[in-house]
């Protein structure tokens, strides 16, 4: 089984373009990606998403670490 430790989640930037807030989970920290730049534009839907992101990537790490990803 795969272990997602990378979300996307849709917004737009200020013209109205598409871009993506990108969401990881490290070592210890989750880390959020914002368009390079650029403001962030989310919708009410895409918030929930971004939500569910984090929850997600908070999740993974306090998941507990095989020897073998351990290193």
């Amino acid at each position: 089984m795969t272990v997602r430790d990378e979300w996307a989640v849709p917004c737009r930037d200020l013209a109205g373009r598409k871009r993506r807030l990108t969401v990881f989970a490290g070592e210890e920290h989750v880390v959020v990606v914002a368009p390079p730049g650029e403001a962030a534009v989310l919708s009410p839907l895409d918030v929930g998403r971004l939500r569910a992101a984090l929850r997600d990537a908070v999740v993974h790490l306090a998941r507990p670490r095989d020897a073998d990803e351990v290193g």
